[in-house]
């Protein structure tokens, strides 16, 4: 007897329907479909896979770009910053001692949430139809130029 895998979204049901954000950036937090929640969604540390091994979703649309790393040492910043005076307001430790902690501390953090945090953005691209993901590709729309004017109106002339 073969199982058949369903899509848990709604997105299979109907290609129109609003997407649950919160979900979707869950789901890419731990690494999962945003639209099934079950697929993986790396086929490495950080590569995208192409496809939902689970559900078939295409995931190549993804343009996360430089935004998780931005996202992580923002968010490790105020974690090892915040560490570091509280430490040197109690303890006032040696600068070695604070070396010792903070950097191998700070290097753990980021190599630790680089994927969720570009599973996460992931998943928010995914619900909010960006990049490909609803369906229509990302082409800017020619602008229509009004009569009696050039093309190039707006550059040198």
């Amino acid at each position: 007897m073969t199982q058949t895998h369903l899509p848990t979204s709604n997105a299979a049901v109907d290609p129109l329907a609003p997407r649950d954000t919160w979900q979707a950036m869950g789901r890419g937090l731990i690494g999962k479909c945003p639209a099934c929640g079950e697929g993986h969604m790396f086929k490495a540390y950080l590569k995208v896979a192409d496809t939902c091994d689970h559900c078939g979703e295409e995931l190549h649309h993804q343009r996360a770009d430089d935004a998780p790393a931005y996202f992580t040492i923002s968010i490790v910043g105020h974690i090892v910053v915040a560490g570091a005076l509280i430490l040197e307001r109690w303890l006032a430790p040696e600068t070695w001692v604070h070396m010792a902690i903070w950097l191998p501390l700070t290097l753990f953090l980021c190599l630790a949430m680089l994927p969720a945090v570009k599973g996460s953005l992931i998943g928010l691209q995914w619900s909010k139809r960006m990049h490909g993901f609803g369906g229509v590709a990302d082409t800017p729309e020619p602008v229509p130029v009004a009569a009696g004017e050039s093309a190039n109106a707006g550059g040198r002339r």
